[in-house]
């Protein structure tokens, strides 16, 4: 990974196109191939942001990242640069879920339909720039259907649910819904859910447990 601070304009040009004026801003390049531009206010989010993997080519005073897809992101240094470092992570061993959760993800990746009629699994924890969706499916009509998986749905919950639908429509995953599975969804939880356009659903656990997790069906 590695970690930069510096004054800098971003322009971004593929879907649409979007600019941000100078500022000092950190920029984050991580092994993956992900360049993620970051301010320091507005929580957790980038300003901007190029899923890998990508190309990089760094001209010293301008960074060209560019991807299959033809996205372009210019990053033009036009001060100072105060922070440049490069640091090593290591293999990331994944978040570790209480056991509930965990079982909970195990037994709806093998039985995807008891969140929804029709759902099929394409993948676990399928990877974004910004964390792995639990379930990756598709519906009966072919539409993308990200699951988040909670033992307890919060707003919070949402949130996340939200991030990973939006990274997915980024990346190229369209139409593309969310739904947030929960043994309980909180009422404040269902309310934002509606508001952000996404679903959610209740699971009964120890149901699901009588039914085991078997064999997840694929797509």
């Amino acid at each position: 990974m590695r970690i930069v601070v510096a004054a800098c304009t971003v322009d971004y040009a593929g879907r649409l196109s979007a600019s941000l004026p100078e500022a000092r801003r950190l920029l984050v390049v991580k092994a993956d191939g992900s360049v993620l531009v970051h301010a320091d206010s507005g929580g957790y989010k980038p300003l901007n942001w190029m899923s890998g993997p990508c190309a990089l080519l760094d001209g010293g005073d301008v960074w060209e990242i560019t991807n299959a897809k033809g996205e372009r992101l210019t990053i033009t240094f036009t001060g100072e640069v105060v922070f440049d470092s490069s640091v090593e992570l290591g293999a990331e061993p994944g978040l570790a879920k209480d056991g509930v959760e965990a079982h909970l993800q195990e037994l709806l990746a093998a039985h995807p339909y008891e969140v929804e009629a029709g759902l099929v699994l394409i993948r676990r924890e399928h990877a974004t720039a910004v964390g792995p969706v639990d379930l990756l499916c598709r519906d009966a009509d072919g539409c993308w259907v990200a699951v988040e998986i909670k033992r307890r749905g919060e707003i919070a919950g949402v949130e996340q649910l939200a991030r990973y639908v939006e990274m997915l429509e980024r990346d190229g995953h369209t139409p593309v819904r969310g739904v947030l599975a929960a043994q309980r969804v909180v009422p404040q939880a269902r309310t934002l859910a509606e508001v952000r356009a996404l679903g959610w659903t209740e699971i009964d656990y120890d149901r699901l447990r009588g039914l085991g997790a078997g064999t997840p069906t694929l797509f």
